[in-house]
């Protein structure tokens, strides 16, 4: 049969028309929803995420514990829960302190630092700010005391004891949700692919399949550049240059690191003013223009590389946006899911469009 009867679809065409249409508006509006109730309660999510990600990172080690030991799971996500509540002690025990006493040297020199800022920027002129002519130890002077009288005003430190206080409740709620990501991992992920439709299962777990090795080397490299660009600059600020706050700033440029090209470039500004606050000649700022430039190179072209691999590498401009969208839409907890949601729905386009996977050229397998 020819002619326009036989252009017409199907009733079984028509009906499969429809309902994929209706399903896709489904998967629509859920999305809205979990991104307004996401929006809403961006800050009760942030333990859940601490949580979840730390889990997922720990999952093989489990998994290992439990072919080599030959362990039931409780065990061995008991086993790996103690031995990170023992890290994170160690490392409060060794880092808090000095830490502190950093930033309270900070706050007592401020005064100090003001002027040095004071000094670079205007040298021995004068500025006439809301009309009152200022020289640099003026400007100096009236800078550390409205920075003082901020700190000290009441409403701010009662919102320090809040954030205290939270932060507190919120340390404990990540132990206890740590403990049971650990033990129920396997279940809750089962769990999650219950909710898909039953026809879609077989592709999200090619997706996952897929994804899962890339969200593993991405998470691991992370840790390991904040490690290692942590390390890094205290060796050269501290140990190298002998820079004041040394550790204060080490612990800076490696939680900056995380952010690209910004993040950086901002340590670096950082630095470099408290640089020019300690420089007793032009060596310390030539030193310390060379360490910066030794330890962009070495993060950019050698262990950024090696650690995260080519397919958990997205492009800067890609992941300045979706840091920013992140944060305004959903804040720290959107901060750190930003990335791996960019390379979730890369992986998944990449599936959907019958891609061949991309190949490390480091190790030479795919990835």
């Amino acid at each position: 049969m020819s002619g326009p009867e036989s252009e017409k679809p199907s009733l079984v065409e028509e009906e499969a028309r429809v309902e994929g249409a209706a399903n896709r508006t489904t998967l629509f509006f859920v999305i809205a929803v979990i991104g307004f109730v996401a929006h809403e309660i961006q800050w009760a999510l942030l333990p859940f995420v601490i949580a979840g990600l730390l889990a997922y990172v720990c999952t093989p080690l489990i998994e290992l514990l439990k072919t080599r030991a030959r362990l039931p799971r409780w065990a061995a996500a008991s086993a790996v829960f103690l031995g990170l509540v023992i890290l994170a002690a160690i490392f409060s025990a060794l880092g808090i302190p000095p830490l502190v006493r950093e930033l309270q040297h900070l706050v007592v020199d401020l005064p100090g630092t003001f002027h040095s800022l004071a000094k670079t920027a205007l040298g021995g002129r004068t500025i006439t700010l809301f009309g009152q002519e200022m020289n640099a130890d003026q400007l100096a002077a009236a800078g550390a005391q409205r920075v003082r009288d901020w700190i000290g005003a009441g409403p701010q430190i009662g919102a320090l004891g809040s954030i205290l206080l939270a932060g507190g409740f919120g340390l404990i709620l990540v132990l206890v949700l740590l403990f049971y990501f650990l033990l129920n991992g396997p279940g809750l992920m089962r769990g999650v692919l219950w909710l898909a439709p039953p026809d879609k299962r077989p592709l999200i777990r090619t997706i996952w399949l897929r994804l899962d090795p890339i969200l593993k080397r991405y998470f691991i490299g992370v840790l390991l550049i904040l490690a290692y660009a942590t390390g890094a600059a205290y060796i050269g600020l501290g140990l190298v240059l002998g820079l004041g706050h040394a550790l204060f700033l080490a612990f800076l440029t490696g939680l900056l690191e995380i952010v690209p090209i910004i993040g950086p470039a901002a340590s670096a500004i950082i630095a470099g003013l408290v640089a020019v606050r300690y420089a007793k000649g032009i060596g310390l700022i030539i030193g310390y223009a060379t360490y910066a430039v030794a330890l962009r190179i070495s993060i950019d072209q050698l262990f950024g590389p090696l650690a995260l691999g080519t397919a958990a590498r997205l492009h800067p401009v890609l992941i300045i946006f979706c840091f920013l969208v992140g944060g305004v839409l959903f804040g720290l907890p959107g901060i750190i899911l930003a990335v791996p949601i960019a390379l979730t729905v890369r992986v998944t386009l990449s599936v959907l469009r019958g891609e061949a996977q991309e190949v490390d050229p480091h190790t030479g397998r795919a990835s």
